[in-house]
């Protein structure tokens, strides 16, 4: 994923705050690691320079979800690339970014592409599918609870 593409098409993330600040990146990191433990699919974000390493923690990289920045004369899409090329072999490969060039690319290489704004649809509805089950699963368990007295 391209999380500063992410970044741009996704302002709720972080109001009244920069959209490429620590914040905004952290919230971003944040969702995507509640989507990734309801999907189960593994995610790895790929952001544009060495710089913004200082503005996140260094534990926020896992094995399910992982942050990486690009060093100095790479870039996110040169990783994005990189790791179509080599995931491949291993599964489904779903890059995300609204880079056009970048989706044409990751195709060709034999994975699939999203825009941003339809990826950021998915999140959405899939934690708010994930928030139904909780509370539906809450109401179930006061109700059970509720009949043992």
């Amino acid at each position: 994923m391209d999380g500063y593409s992410l970044l741009h098409n996704w302002p709720e993330l972080a109001p009244g705050r920069a959209r490429h600040s620590a914040a905004a990146r952290d919230e971003l990191i944040h969702r995507l690691t509640l989507y990734q433990d309801a999907a189960g699919t593994p995610i790895t974000i790929f952001f544009d320079g060495a710089a913004g390493r200082s503005g996140l923690p260094a534990a926020s990289s896992s094995r399910e979800l992982e942050v990486l920045y690009s060093r100095s004369g790479q870039t996110a899409d040169q990783m994005i690339e990189r790791a179509a090329h080599r995931f491949g072999p291993y599964g489904e490969v779903l890059a995300v970014t609204d880079d056009h060039a970048e989706r044409d690319m990751v195709i060709g290489l034999g994975g699939m592409a999203s825009s941003c704004s339809n990826f950021i649809q998915t999140v959405e509805s899939t934690l708010a599918d994930l928030s139904d089950d909780l509370k539906h699963h809450n109401r179930k368990e006061r109700h059970q609870f509720g009949r043992r007295k």
